[in-house]
């Protein structure tokens, strides 16, 4: 069958007469198939003389391109206007403040008045302080940042002006220029980030707000699973409770130890302590039977804790936050009032707790509880004449609701109760907005 087969493609089958029908039928199959064969044999014939017609075609067109001259590239994209410039963001703040007692009468009983934003504020509508930040990396080495501080009254004041490095070895930085001290745990945060309208008592008490050295600071980060961290600063020492003495070298000094950790999936905390040592030299402050001041050494001991929790550590629905600072100041020297002069020597301790809890998605509430204790000083001079610095402890609690519909953009409404005068308490309600717009670094811990 299969040489019948093969002799049919080669050599006509011509019908026999009287054949029999079986062998017409195999004779009519095999005439088909050979028809079929041979147009698919012209099919592919045509395909392959297409498919190097087109070969042709294309080599001739590469020919032809490789020997035609090179386009010109096409311009590069024009650099953003703003490429070599720094980051910038302001952040704008105000409240509205209805106080029962005049602030103008506001003081700390029992401590000298310090020098700085102290007190509750004016009342009825206030500008806050607002912040104007320019930051950026100024080449692989250093970076440097620039805040403005743009009071209520017209005034401009440089709140932070510092370069930094950046490629220090085996977790060492070092930081020159004017800064917030990592004394403590809130004195380094901008006040648009603290949990509450206003600062601690203690904060206002030992340092006039917040301690701003003009000076340099080195930090060492240990490489531990645990976090450690190691600095010291040198100042020139003019900042409250210090003041400038026209003095050659450094006028103060900081030393602080922090410590932190993960407590679990859903906890962290951080603890530290600070040192501060400085000088004052006539330091004034009113007292009610003339203008007085000090001469003499300050030395001051703090000691913060804090902890964080969140579900699973995301903080976007719910989480807590537990804080605390506690201080310890000596005092030792002379005052003088009018043409008397005396020995000076006290001691001061303060301290305040708060807990701040986001309930659902963009609102907060928290507490917080300030209370100071000025001791009783050892004075060379009639204390009759200092009645200010008579025992007293100051304090007052505070309550805070926030809404943040962003991390761009804070409502917060507070009351406080304040019991910072002798014998007087003051309700105080405040209402407060903060805004924040541009480029803004994140927080720190």
């Amino acid at each position: 069958m299969c040489a019948a087969l093969a002799a049919a493609f080669v050599l006509p089958l011509p019908a026999q007469a009287g054949e029999d029908p079986g062998l017409a039928a195999i004779r009519a199959e095999i005439a088909r198939m050979k028809q079929d064969y041979e147009a698919r044999l012209a099919a592919l014939e045509q395909r392959l003389q297409d498919a190097q017609a087109a070969a042709a075609q294309a080599q001739n067109a590469a020919q032809q391109a490789a020997s035609a001259p090179a386009a010109p590239p096409p311009p590069a994209a024009p650099a953003a206007a703003n490429a070599f410039n720094p980051a910038i963001s302001l952040v704008l703040g105000g409240t509205f403040n209805d106080l029962q007692r005049d602030p103008a009468t506001w003081h700390l009983g029992g401590f000298m008045p310090p020098a700085g934003e102290v007190g509750p504020g004016p009342r009825s509508f206030a500008l806050g302080e607002s912040e104007l930040t320019l930051a950026a990396n100024i080449d692989p080495l250093f970076s440097g940042q620039l805040t403005f501080a743009l009071g209520a009254e017209n005034e401009v004041s440089v709140e932070e002006a510092f370069l930094q490095t950046r490629a220090l070895a085996s977790g060492v930085n070092l930081r020159a220029g004017r800064f917030l001290s990592r004394l403590g745990y809130l004195n380094s945060q901008h006040a648009h980030a603290w949990d509450f309208v206003d600062a601690p008592l203690a904060y206002q008490a030992f340092f006039g707000g917040q301690y701003k050295p003009d000076g340099v600071q080195l930090t060492w980060l240990a490489p531990t699973d645990t976090y450690v961290e190691l600095g010291a600063e040198l100042g020139n020492g003019s900042g409250f409770p210090g003041t400038d003495r026209n003095k050659n070298g450094a006028g103060a000094g900081v030393l602080f130890a922090h410590v932190g950790g993960d407590l679990g999936d859903s906890g962290s905390w951080r603890a530290g302590l600070s040192y501060l040592r400085t000088r004052a030299a006539d330091r004034a402050f009113d007292e009610e039977t003339g203008v007085a001041s000090f001469s003499g050494r300050s030395r001051l001991w703090v000691a913060d804790a804090i902890y964080k929790w969140a579900p699973n550590g995301n903080p976007t629905q719910r989480n807590f936050k537990l804080q605390g600072e506690y201080f310890r100041r000596r005092e030792t020297g002379s005052l003088a009032l009018a043409d008397s002069a005396g020995g000076y020597a006290g001691t001061q301790t303060g301290w305040y707790a708060q807990a701040v809890y986001q309930f659902m998605p963009t609102w907060r509430a928290g507490l917080r509880y300030d209370r100071l204790d000025s001791g009783t000083p050892a004075l060379g001079l009639d204390p009759a004449l200092f009645p200010t610095l008579a025992r007293y402890q100051p304090a007052r609690a505070s309550a805070m609701l926030d809404w943040s519909p962003s991390e761009f953009s804070r409502l917060r409404l507070q009351f406080a109760r304040d019991r910072a005068r002798r014998g007087a308490a003051d309700n105080q309600l405040y209402l407060q907005y903060i805004m924040s717009l541009g480029t803004h670094a994140a927080h720190a811990f």
